[in-house]
């Protein structure tokens, strides 16, 4: 039990466990050897921290593990004037306070061994195993990394390889800095902030996805002390201020305790107080503090299924605010965390923010990965389980992590791994969809559908077409929403691929990498030619019937029965001319010809589905192709028919006409077919000054918000 939960009938105030002496360690632990039947004193607090976490473990290896240190460490000493030693005891304290496994211990007394002493690694395999030679050495990597180096991209890469399998050679690494952290008072100032950034960019946030909220937390106030001095102090004397008799966190965690007391639910009921940044970030966000923005109350319980006791009491019994209600225990955040989070409003009008999880939920909330033990141990005992699925596979390699690792191998170039890594790591929080599969993907906060799409299909959502969000079609660019229900769509086409936008709106690695490198491949199409782009999405046609492909020659009231192609030239010079309604070509498109009724000629652009029908039934081809190399169409500019595929939404219909005319286009005619499932399909046929403005045209028509595909017609264009 936690000191927290010292007295569970009464609220109490997290207080911060004193601080270890650090030169009397040192000196214990240099008191020289001791006897093989008892622990070294300079350890008795890592064991006793140890023993309240593992009650059965052996200290033996730690013993082992400690003397080894101690020996090759000896006469070595720290900028602050502490023997070096005292950094390896204190590194491994606050993992063993975390509840980290002998293991890791062992490892965390030896880890900067290999780097700094005369001990090889074959010595620690020899004497501690592969286990521990493994952690050791991955952390001895950690070690050599200079984050301020020109080579910081591909060392800091090689690091992550030769950790990732691994996160407690990380976790290792983050109780260290922490450490030097604490200590970093002795160094110079310009010093001081660059080891802070570094702590800031890279080491804060790979602390968030381990979940270590104990490091994360005290890592942030030692780094806002030293970043921002100023709003530090201003921080800590609001802080001060609000400490003392009278907190209404108090009054209300009383009421809690009395309420869920008479409910018969057994629940601890204890205030916790924000740090630093968290309470300057609350005043940053409302301007004022309230009273009860001080802290937080923290209710645990035995099972998950007392949460949500607990939760109907609160809202039953106080008045909820339901817009701060969040269920991470249903949907855990990628990180592991659980917890519900709510919010009642006490007397006199006070706020105060609930966290309700189980005292297991709490451990992996602090602790992260470092609270679950050996993950490799296995009982031989115990039944085999399935196996667990998504974000929580592999507790050592958490969902993002795994994501990390794949896409660090497709990043060839270091800039480039380096620079996604740290916008990854500076997302704030992570969201998490629903597939309708009955998985779930972890992604940051606005991320798109396109994201989604490569975050489930890899590779072959380069030919995603758009996406059902919550059963509702919707275009790739759209921003996900935690607890969204997603399902990519796919094109039939596997040839196709990305379109250049889509790196707009693509916040993932995965997403950009695979998005850059598919360009990389295909040079050409980095910027797409919209003259060779055919409705092979969701606008496209089934294959028109050769009775209709001449829609000039379908009767009256036709949009293109009088028109003649005077830019065309065909094998028969007396025989007319009619550009296809099904495909409209302009140059430079390829050309082919059939004989009509009536003696005319059809012309349609080559790749037209319709050449093949004329050819499947009979129909001899006629060639064709643009008159003196130019293809212009006479005075009267070139005719085209257009395919907008849009989501209904007001004004559309203006937008997109207001597009057209400004690039210089006249609309021959339009229709608009009825809506299906939000979806709208728009054809216009137009008349354009020169066939050189058509891309132009299709690039404004595709930016009018809602439209998500313009293609050249494929079918005959009805006109009303």
């Amino acid at each position: 039990m936690s000191a927290e939960a010292a007295d569970p009938g009464a609220p109490l105030r997290r207080r911060s466990r004193p601080r270890i002496d650090l030169r009397r360690l040192g000196r214990v632990a240099l008191r020289g050897p001791v006897s093989r039947d008892r622990l070294p004193d300079a350890i008795g607090h890592v064991a006793e921290a140890h023993r309240a976490h593992h009650p059965d473990a052996d200290l033996t290896i730690l013993r082992r593990a400690y003397v080894l240190a101690e020996s090759s460490h000896r006469g070595q000493m720290r900028k602050s004037g502490e023997p070096y030693i005292t950094h390896p005891l204190a590194v491994t304290l606050i993992l063993a306070e975390l509840g980290a496994e002998t293991t890791t211990l062992t490892a965390s007394l030896l880890h900067d061994t290999v780097e700094d002493t005369e001990v090889t690694l074959d010595q620690v395999k020899e004497q501690f195993g592969d286990e521990v030679c493994y952690l050791v050495d991955g952390v001895t990597k950690l070690e050599k990394v200079d984050y301020g180096a020109a080579a910081e991209p591909e060392t800091f890469r090689k690091m992550l390889v030769a950790t990732g399998n691994d996160v407690r050679v990380m976790s290792i690494k983050l109780a260290d800095r922490l450490h030097n952290m604490r200590t970093l008072g002795v160094m110079r100032p310009e010093k001081q902030a660059r080891i802070a950034k570094v702590t800031r960019d890279v080491l804060i946030p790979l602390a968030e996805r381990l979940g270590v909220q104990a490091l994360k937390t005290e890592l942030e106030d030692l780094v806002f002390a030293i970043l921002h001095p100023e709003e530090y102090e201003e921080t800590r004397a609001l802080i001060a201020a609000a400490t003392g008799p009278g907190d209404p966190l108090e009054t209300i965690a009383d009421n809690v305790t009395h309420t869920l007391r008479d409910a018969g639910i057994s629940a601890e009921v204890l205030i916790r107080p924000r740090h630093f940044v968290s309470v300057h970030r609350v005043r940053r966000k409302r301007g004022e503090l309230r009273g009860t923005d001080f802290g937080r109350l923290l209710v645990l319980v035995g099972e998950d299924a007392d949460c949500y006791a607990v939760l109907g009491e609160l809202h039953t019994c106080f008045t909820p605010v339901i817009s701060e209600f969040k269920d991470f225990i249903a949907a855990p955040k990628f990180n592991l965390y659980q917890s519900l989070h709510t919010a009642v409003v006490g007397p006199e009008g006070a706020v105060a923010e609930v966290l309700i999880r189980t005292h297991r939920m709490h451990k992996v909330a602090e602790a992260g990965v470092v609270a679950l033990g050996n993950p490799y141990a296995q009982d031989p005992a115990a039944a085999p389980q399935s196996e667990p699925s998504d974000e929580r596979a592999d507790p050592t390699r958490p969902g993002w992590l795994s994501r990390l690792l794949d896409w660090q191998e497709s990043a060839t170039d270091p800039d480039t791994f380096w620079t996604t890594l740290r916008d990854d790591l500076a997302q704030d929080r992570e969201i998490t969809v629903f597939r309708t599969d009955g998985g779930t993907l972890g992604l940051p906060a606005g991320a798109s559908c396109v994201d989604a799409a490569y975050a489930q299909y890899g590779d072959l959502a380069h030919t995603a077409i758009g996406a059902r969000v919550n059963g509702r079609l919707a275009t790739l660019s759209t921003v996900l929403s935690d607890g969204d229900t997603v399902q990519p769509l796919l094109a039939q086409d596997t040839a196709s691929g990305p379109s250049p936008d889509w790196l707009d709106h693509a916040r993932t690695p995965a997403a950009r990498i695979a998005i850059t490198g598919w360009f990389s491949d295909h040079p050409d199409e980095a910027k797409p030619d919209p003259e060779t782009v055919d409705a092979t999405g969701p606008g496209a046609q089934s294959e028109p019937s050769p009775e209709r492909e001449d829609p000039g020659a379908a009767g009256p009231g036709r949009g293109r029965s009088g028109h003649r192609a005077t830019g065309v030239v065909v094998d028969d010079p007396d025989a007319p001319v009619r550009l296809a309604g099904c495909c409209t070509p302009v140059p430079p498109d390829e050309l082919t010809g059939f004989v009509v009724r009536g003696g005319a000629v059809t012309v349609h652009r080559r790749e037209c589905p319709a050449v093949a029908a004329m050819q499947d039934i009979g129909r001899a081809p006629v060639a064709a192709r643009w008159a003196d190399g130019e293809g212009r169409e006479s005075d009267a500019g070139c005719r085209v028919t257009l395919v907008a595929e849009s989501f209904g939404r007001p004004r559309l219909l203006a937008d997109l006409t207001e597009a057209i005319a400004t690039a210089d286009a006249a609309i021959v005619s339009a229709t608009v077919e009825p809506p299906s499932e939000q979806r709208v399909r728009h054809t216009y046929t137009l008349r354009l000054p020169d066939a050189a403005g058509l891309p132009g045209l299709m690039r404004a028509m595709r930016d009018v918000a809602g439209v998500y595909d313009v293609s050249r017609a494929q079918h005959p264009a009805p006109t009303g």
